[in-house]
């Protein structure tokens, strides 16, 4: 049936508004760069103008003081190639586009596409944002709608801080953030990195790390890093997977935090110190590494461990190792203190605290220290060991020196005094001297028995020790000793220990004691000794 003229009006009306509302909707829907394509390049100003055809394809010459705009951005050059048709710009001779009032970008030739909104720039290509950063190259193409300025063929970032080089790289304006791809070089006045990919932030001035990153300070120390950021303002960094090296020792950890201004770093997760010159490796949970001091500081399950000969190592433990490093040798030396746990083939021992220093190759242990050899066990107030030739020469005992010694069938052979020097050969207790206030306890066998005959107790100023397969073969007294031979049936219990014995053989470390978590194969090889 025919509509009335009313409802027809009325029909018109609602199918315009619908019409209009579906294009509104359409609009909404179509991509950025399509809606933005419906912009046209236009010519604002040239000193002249021509006709001219190029590949069948009709475009304007336009010829001094030339200036395009389209939308925000405004492109100045000396001449240009203007084809109106496709919505495109060649542009000549000291180009030079505008984006806002942010971006400047000048070159010697630029191709611009008003529809896709990206130019192609080259030869002597500056790109500048505000007074972040510079970009120098001479192949870029930057898109306008990303906001992303890109470069392939090696570019230059230099802002107030660093500058950045690498073959190809990214700039996103709005954020500030560069990616920068393949021999990434910085270089700060602090510092040289270089790396396969990074990013920077042009505000923050923040770096972080993608792939491993060679950080070369002035002093010449290298750090290596995994990945992380670092604050080239405040020179701080949160670093995973670092690693530090200095002329002495390398330093690595899962995660490293590095304040460059104090020269102070904070290592965490499987800590792992290498020690070039004495090879000697120390391990932990956390580590800090005071650079202008020179000191390291691993704790947390910390040890170590030192080959000492080729076929040998020497291992140690406490609460706290700190390696001490200083271009005065003298200075060198390192510290272990709080139950302190030494374990090698023919040494083993126990102290509250231990000082190794580098020059004289010297090691004391302090506070109840003990150490066992053979079946000798040797304690003082204060214990020093001479390192001689990869190996243990002396051991000086200071204040309450005490020697036990067994024989084969378990009795305690002793010597006291104020001071003893032990000597040592291949690796054996060789002598022992006692120096003030010596006092022995020794236990005569019969050769070819092994029964006890009785026992010698001797009282002297001097005392002379040796031994033979790390037993007590014979003595010698010296002034004025005094002497009682006690035969087996007269021998009482209070008799047969000196004033002060102690036998501390379940306190003897193992090599399960001190060595803490680690495989045998992480272990250091036995070469290049120098301990």
């Amino acid at each position: 049936m025919p509509m009335c003229l009313p409802a027809m009006l009325k029909f018109l009306v609602n199918f315009g508004a619908m019409r209009y509302t579906l294009i509104v909707v359409l609009f909404m829907f179509l991509p950025v760069g399509l809606v933005m394509a419906q912009s046209k390049v236009t010519l604002k100003k040239a000193d002249e103008l021509k006709g001219g055809v190029k590949d069948g394809e009709r475009f304007d010459r336009v010829i001094g003081n030339v200036i395009f705009e389209q939308s925000k951005t405004t492109i100045y050059c000396d001449s240009a190639h203007f084809y109106r048709a496709k919505n495109t710009v060649e542009a000549f001779g000291k180009v030079r586009i505008v984006e806002g009032d942010s971006v400047t970008i000048t070159s010697n030739k630029a191709d611009y596409d008003g529809n896709t909104r990206i130019a192609r720039l080259r030869n002597n290509v500056v790109f500048t944002k505000l007074d972040q950063a510079t970009l120098y190259t001479d192949y870029l193409d930057f898109d306008r709608i990303k906001n992303e300025a890109y470069y392939f063929n090696g570019g230059k970032l230099v802002d107030s801080i660093n500058t950045l080089t690498s073959t190809k790289g990214y700039y996103q304006v709005n954020t500030n953030m560069a990616s920068f791809k393949r021999n990434v070089n910085v270089v700060n006045p602090d510092y040289t990195m270089k790396s396969d990919s990074l990013q920077y932030n042009s505000a923050s001035k923040v770096i972080y790390f993608r792939t491993e990153t060679t950080v070369i300070d002035k002093e010449g120390s290298t750090f290596i890093y995994e990945g992380g950021e670092y604050d080239t303002k405040t020179q701080q960094s949160d670093i995973k997977q670092g690693r530090a090296e200095s002329q002495s020792y390398t330093i690595t950890g899962k995660r490293t935090q590095l304040d460059d201004l104090r020269k102070f770093y904070t290592l965490s997760g499987d800590v792992v110190m290498t020690h070039k010159e004495e090879n000697l490796t120390i391990y932990g949970e956390d580590a800090t590494f005071d650079k202008q001091k020179g000191i390291a500081k691993v704790y947390n399950n910390a040890w170590l461990a030192q080959v000492t000969e080729e076929s040998d190592t020497l291992f140690l433990s406490a609460d706290t190792l700190v390696s001490i490093d200083s271009q005065d040798p003298a200075k060198k030396r390192l510290l272990a203190y709080h139950n302190v746990k030494i374990f090698k083939s023919d040494l083993q021992g126990i102290a509250d605290s231990l000082e190794y220093r580098q020059a004289d190759s010297m090691m004391f242990f302090y506070k109840a220290p003990a150490l066992w050899t053979s079946g000798n066990q040797m304690t003082a107030d204060t214990i020093t060991m001479l390192i001689e030739n990869k190996t243990i020469s002396k051991i000086f005992m200071t204040s309450n020196s005490f020697v036990i010694s067994t024989d084969t069938i378990k009795n305690f052979n002793q010597i006291k005094g104020r001071k003893m020097i032990a000597f040592f050969r291949d690796k054996k207790l060789n002598q022992v001297n006692v120096d003030g206030n010596g006092e022995s306890i020794y236990f005569a066998l019969e050769d070819e028995t092994n029964l006890l005959m009785g026992m010698n107790k001797i009282i002297c100023s001097n005392i002379v020790i040796r031994f033979k397969d790390a037993r007590v073969n014979n003595l010698s007294f010296y002034t004025n000793p005094e002497a009682d031979f006690i035969p087996p049936h007269e021998l009482k219990k209070d008799d047969m220990l000196l004033q002060g014995f102690e036998w501390k053989i379940n306190t003897r470390p193992t090599r399960t004691d001190v060595v803490k978590q680690k495989k045998e194969s992480e272990l250091p090889a036995p070469q290049r000794t120098r301990f």
